[in-house]
């Protein structure tokens, strides 16, 4: 739980930096089910096992294992942004202006191996842009 916590925190920040385009977050269930969130005034808030997303409008409350991705939007349904990349999956590290930093064996291991700042990571064939704080 704590890995996906700490997946989930680090995949935020990630699209935290990329909502200024995109005016919906929209979350996916196990179940397939889309739940389109403004992003105008919105908060994230992790208690326990479960993810309060909240707006100037309304308030959704997600059980974190039930949550299968988190992706930003232009209409509420069309998504922007490819699933998280699996923790424990092996990746290549990059700079954002793609200078090649290294590889490891996870996620977790090249946050705990790499300084504060923004980076690219590619499991082979699909990318994401993260924040490691």
């Amino acid at each position: 739980m704590k890995k996906f916590v700490f997946v989930l925190v680090l995949s935020l920040c990630a699209l935290w930096t990329q909502a200024a385009s995109y005016p919906y977050l929209v979350f996916t269930n196990t179940a397939g089910t889309l739940t389109a969130m403004d992003v105008t005034d919105l908060t994230l808030t992790v208690s326990g096992t479960n993810l309060q997303v909240s707006n100037s409008a309304e308030q959704v409350t997600f059980v974190l294992t039930d949550l299968s991705a988190m992706q930003f939007s232009v209409d509420g349904v069309t998504l922007a942004v490819d699933n998280i990349l699996r923790a424990d999956s092996p990746i290549r590290l990059f700079t954002p202006a793609g200078i090649y930093i290294g590889s490891f064996e996870s996620l977790r291991h090249a946050a705990a191996s790499c300084p504060a700042g923004t980076y690219v990571i590619s499991d082979g064939s699909n990318s994401q842009t993260i924040v490691i704080q």
